[in-house]
């Protein structure tokens, strides 16, 4: 049976990869930095500490590979472990990158694309477009205690996606290597929404006005940093995607979850309704 590593197995994505595989009876092994002590099946690691790539690289044939929002320099603080994994016998890497990732090279993800071209080892690009559950997560915050939305993407449109339905697409091309080695998935959700037109979801569904606030470049990563404790790498990264918003190149549709899974993908309104507990439970002033 093929032993996989699912990194940021605690995420968005990697908790319903891990999931997935484990519910299609797979040997899927979680990484953890720092593994509690209910820790069944999982195993101590990170990318930046060498001394953990041995024992959870031990056994492993495939990796679902997530880059941790902290870190920006991909060469130095990433791509070392994956080599690692690649001598330790790693033969194929499902990895979770970014939608347009071969055409901004602004972002990491494109790095960590082009080394695993030319690693030797197969490889899977899942390209997601923008997750509906940032704005359930990170930004959650700002829609729930100031009925507002606070990102720099201008009037332009982006193709929300269910992060359920990326790790359902990861998890098939883990289990199913030959059928999606050498492909790129990019998956979005079924239809490309302005942050106005989010807002009047989000306004609809919870009953109160939200308002998309149209920040500049400088005001968001302020707040970011300031008011959602991003980290700068993480605000760098985020003001990255948002532009590419801004800038009309977020907005692609895709058939590929169809393709992938045999159905459609969850829209945003049905996410946003599956999701409003995250936006109605205020915080003391």
């Amino acid at each position: 049976m093929e032993r996989i590593l699912v990194t940021g197995a605690t995420g968005t994505v990697g908790s319903v990869v891990l999931r997935n595989l484990r519910q299609a009876g797979a040997e899927a092994v979680a990484a953890s930095v720092q593994p509690g002590p209910d820790s069944a099946g999982t195993v101590r690691f990170n990318f930046t500490d060498p001394a953990t790539w041995a024992t959870a690289f031990a056994g492993v044939t495939a990796m679902f590979l997530m880059r941790p929002p902290a870190i920006g320099n991909v060469r130095r603080d990433l791509l070392p472990a994956v080599d690692a994994a690649r001598r330790a016998g790693v033969r194929h890497v499902v990895f979770l990158s970014l939608q347009g990732a071969d055409r901004i090279r602004v972002v990491p993800h494109g790095t960590v694309e082009r080394w695993l071209i030319g690693s030797g080892v197969d490889y899977t690009f899942v390209r997601p477009s923008f997750f509906c559950q940032n704005l359930s997560g990170v930004h959650a915050p700002d829609i729930r205690d100031r009925d507002s939305i606070v990102v720099p993407a201008g009037d332009g449109a982006t193709a929300f996606v269910d992060a359920d339905d990326v790790a359902a697409v990861a998890a098939t091309a883990l289990l199913h290597p030959a059928e999606h080695a050498g492909r790129t998935w990019t998956v979005t959700g079924p239809q490309a929404l302005t942050y106005t037109e989010v807002a009047d979801i989000l306004s609809a569904e919870l009953g109160r006005t939200v308002r998309y606030t149209r920040p500049g470049l400088l005001r968001y990563s302020r707040h970011a940093h300031r008011r959602l404790a991003m980290p700068w790498p993480q605000v760098a990264v985020t003001a990255a995607i948002y532009t590419t918003a801004r800038l009309g190149l977020a907005a692609g549709l895709t058939t590929d979850i169809r393709t992938v899974l045999g159905r459609d993908p969850v829209d945003f309104a049905a996410f946003a309704r599956r999701e409003r507990h995250h936006w109605t439970s205020r915080s003391p002033s």
